[in-house]
């Protein structure tokens, strides 16, 4: 058995070795982990127009069924030893974390929190399904009509399949796709090109829970191939900064999972003892090393912001890059170091324009960017900014970044702009009121709250089966 793995692509759960291949490599040491195959655009436009045996593989399920799959896809994800690529190879959970790690950066006790967080989804798939269809009794989609409510419903999917053009920072988005299995919809997958392991690795679990492996395509593929999945399925999510995304903003059928400029604000009413908040800020600024949409990247104070700045810098500044495998690591490594260099660099451009203080300089000991065995890391930057109009008071970085800006609670709404998460610390009635009709927050969290907490019955960008279910009006004659 050749000692390196081959991930081959998943043609309708068919494994495909495909001439020209990629490696993916230890970013610290260069080490190959896998080769991994690419196909072309042609392959997959081809492979599209067969969606429909797919989605009659997964219609054979009732929505219970899929459910009862799921668990154990969950236990076979979190516990199993499953089959990596198409040589005979496998992956226990350890050789996943370890090898995750090393070619993405993530020390391995995120990458165990962020497994975690995917087998939490597909362990209380039940629940989350109930919360997105808002108590639907799911069996009317086994026969596509029924009554409820009072009322007959009919439901009809939207599309045949779900294409998924995945990114490479944290591996738990992963769990965004996960009730399109249970809601009977095949899914096509792009992954990102260092983290083909956690959509390979789900594949195998649902695979070894029972799911039936045609439901699942895997195309490593180029910006052409990827388009294709995107244009070719009926309903589609990408994953990417504003330039990768915005050009497909106005498609409906795509849904756009780009940065989150999620926030905190306190409330005239909270911010004497804004201390009590300080653990919230740090960790809605710092978990998952800075590397999610939720991440707070703003803090807005009607008071105290350059002492609520400090005080930020005070517990992130000294914060340093540690060995993969240390239980207490905070910090994300940069598997391609072009990118540790363009944050480092728009920073530094940025407090270049009056109005910006970088507040961790004095409390970090060495420079922001730094190199660590063969590893570059971004260490946490808090940037105490005089104005919403400053270019760093609303920007988003795949590290721990957050700007403190003081604004004023009536005018507080008129500058955020749109914010994934928004953690509010108030008890204002009226200041809540204000932020319930706030049509730019997606998700709201009143009180200290970090902006990190996820409820998976309470979709924080999109609903996945208002997505792939739509509801039609039926009469019966008879």
């Amino acid at each position: 058995m050749n000692s390196v793995p081959h991930i081959p692509a998943l043609r309708r759960g068919k494994a495909y070795e495909s001439l020209e291949q990629i490696e993916v490599k230890d970013f610290r040491t260069g080490e190959v982990k896998a080769t991994v195959s690419q196909v072309n655009a042609g392959i997959v436009r081809k492979d599209l127009a067969r969606l429909g045996e797919a989605q009659a593989a997964l219609k054979k399920f009732s929505v219970a069924q899929l459910i009862e799959i799921c668990a154990k896809a969950g236990e076979q994800f979190l516990n199993g030893t499953l089959p990596l690529g198409d040589k005979g190879h496998t992956q226990s959970p350890q050789q996943y974390i370890e090898t995750l790690s090393s070619t993405s950066g993530l020390p391995h006790v995120m990458v165990r929190r962020n497994m975690e967080k995917i087998h939490l989804a597909l362990t209380n798939m039940k629940t989350v399904l109930n919360g997105l269809s808002r108590g639907l009794d799911l069996s009317i989609l086994d026969t596509g009509n029924g009554e409820q409510f009072g009322t007959r419903l009919s439901f009809f999917p939207t599309t045949s399949a779900l294409g998924l053009v995945m990114p490479s920072n944290s591996p738990a988005v992963n769990s965004l796709w996960l009730p399109s299995i249970a809601l009977k919809t095949p899914v096509v997958i792009k992954p990102g090109k260092e983290e083909p392991w956690t959509p390979y690795r789900l594949i195998q679990a649902f695979i070894a829970a029972g799911a039936p492996a045609e439901a699942f395509g895997f195309y490593p593929t180029d910006h052409e191939g990827a388009a294709a999945i995107l244009n070719g399925c009926g309903r589609a999510l990408i994953f990417g900064d504003k330039s990768t995304t915005q050009q497909y903003a106005n498609n409906p059928a795509i849904q756009i999972h780009g940065p989150g400029w999620s926030k905190i604000l306190i409330g005239e009413d909270c911010i004497e003892k804004w201390r009590d908040y300080l653990d919230v800020m740090v960790a809605s600024i710092s978990d998952n090393g800075g590397r999610s949409c939720i991440n707070a990247s703003a803090i807005v104070v009607p008071h105290y912001a350059a002492d609520i700045a400090d005080a930020l810098a005070q517990k992130l500044g000294p914060i340093q890059p540690t060995r993969a495998d240390d239980a207490n690591a905070r910090l994300s490594g940069f598997a391609n170091p072009k990118m540790a260099d363009f944050i480092d660099a728009q920073i530094e451009e940025g407090l270049k324009i009056l109005g910006a203080t970088d507040a961790t300089a004095k409390y970090r000991n060495g420079a922001r960017k730094v190199n660590v065995d063969g590893g570059a890391y971004v260490r946490p930057t808090i940037v105490l900014c005089d104005s919403f109009a400053h270019p760093l008071a609303n920007r988003e970085f795949l590290c721990p970044y957050a700007s403190v800006v003081q604004v004023p609670p009536s005018e507080m709404l008129k500058h955020i702009g749109y914010t994934l998460a928004c953690t509010a610390i108030t008890k204002n009635a009226t200041f809540i009121e204000e932020l319930m009709a706030f049509p730019d927050i997606e998700r709201l969290n009143i009180g200290p709250v970090s902006t990190m907490k996820i409820s998976w019955d309470q979709p924080h960008e999109g609903n996945m089966f208002e997505f792939l279910w739509q509801r039609r009006s039926i009469e019966h004659a008879w």
